[in-house]
C-alpha cells in the first residue's frame, strides 16, 4: 500500500497514493458513517482546477483526488520522486471498491448519466459482484437543481442507507457536485465520470497499451469526437505548466478562491 500524502501540481492537491490505499480509505469513512468527497482526475480535472481560483477551492478541499491520468502520475513521479507504480484509474477504482464493498457488506448507490447506462451499469454490476448491495440509482436532470429538489436528493440518498456514493456527472460539474454534498450525505462521495457508461459498455475504452502509454486521450478522441477540444487545447497547456514547475521558474499556489454560490447542477 503507497500513501506519500497531498501533493501539488499546477497548485492542485493530488494525493500520491495507489489502489490499495485509496479503497482502504474509502471504505474505512464508509464503515465510520463519514462524509468523505473523493475524484479521479486526469489532465482535463487538473486543468480545471489550475485555471480557476474556485474550483481549485473546491478540490484542494476535498479527502482524496487520485491521480486518474499516466501524465498525472508521471508529474507525481517527477517533481517528487514518488515512484508510483500505476495510476489509480477512475473505473478500475470503481469496480476495485464494488469488489470490496461485497465483500464486507457495504452498499452503493449511483447516481448520475442516463436511465439506460444506469440499467446496463445495474446488470453489469450484478454480474461481476452477485452480493453486492445496490440501494439505489438515480438519473441526472441535466441541468441545474432547485434548492427544493436537492433537499429531496439528499431525502433519497439518505432513506435508501447507502454506504458509497459514486457520481457520474463529466468533470467537473461531478466535482462541484461532491463539494456542495459531501456535508449533508455521511459516507464517501466519488466523483468518477466517464467509469459509469465503460462499465456498463456503453462506450469503448483505450486498448490497455495505449492507456499505459498516456495515449488514451487520442482513442478517446476518436470515438468521442466532442472531446477534441477538450484534449488539443488543455493537454499541451498542461505539458507546458508541468515544464515550468518541474523547473522550478514557477511555484504554483495552492490557495484557490471560496466559491461564492453553490452550482447545484443534478
Amino acid at each position: 500500500m503507497i500513501d506519500y500524502g497531498k501533493k501539488n501540481i499546477l497548485g492542485v492537491l493530488i494525493n500520491a497514493v495507489d489502489y490499495e490505499a485509496a479503497m482502504d480509505a474509502i471504505c474505512r469513512a464508509a464503515k465510520e458513517r463519514r462524509g468523505m468527497a473523493v475524484s479521479a482526475l486526469a489532465v482535463h480535472g487538473v486543468m480545471t482546477g489550475a485555471l480557476n481560483p474556485e474550483h481549485k477551492f473546491r478540490l484542494n478541499h476535498f479527502d482524496l483526488v487520485v491521480p486518474d491520468g499516466q501524465p498525472v502520475r508521471w508529474a507525481l513521479n517527477r517533481i517528487y520522486a514518488v515512484r508510483l507504480p500505476d495510476r489509480v484509474y477512475g473505473p478500475n477504482l470503481t469496480l476495485g471498491v464494488c469488489s470490496r464493498a461485497e465483500k464486507e457488506g457495504l452498499s452503493v448507490s449511483f447516481y448520475g448519466s442516463t436511465e439506460e447506462i444506469l440499467s446496463a451499469l445495474k446488470k453489469a454490476c450484478g454480474l461481476r459482484f452477485p452480493k453486492l448491495r445496490i440501494a439505489g440509482m438515480e438519473p441526472s436532470k441535466f441541468r441545474q437543481l432547485t434548492p427544493e429538489e436537492k433537499e429531496d436528493v439528499i431525502r433519497k440518498i439518505r432513506s435508501s442507507q447507502a454506504d458509497i456514493l459514486f457520481v457520474g456527472l463529466g468533470c467537473p460539474r461531478q466535482e462541484v457536485w461532491a463539494y456542495e454534498f459531501r456535508d449533508a450525505l455521511s459516507m464517501p462521495i466519488l466523483a468518477v465520470g466517464a467509469a459509469f457508461p465503460f462499465i456498463a459498455g456503453k462506450v469503448r475504452q483505450a486498448p490497455r497499451w495505449m492507456q499505459d502509454h498516456a495515449l488514451e486521450w487520442l482513442f478517446r478522441t476518436w470515438v468521442e469526437p466532442r472531446l477534441w477540444k477538450r484534449h488539443l487545447l488543455l493537454d499541451p497547456a498542461y505539458l507546458f505548466l508541468i515544464a515550468i514547475q518541474m523547473l522550478g521558474i514557477k511555484q504554483f499556489s495552492q490557495d484557490g478562491q471560496e466559491p461564492v454560490s453553490e452550482l447545484l447542477f443534478g
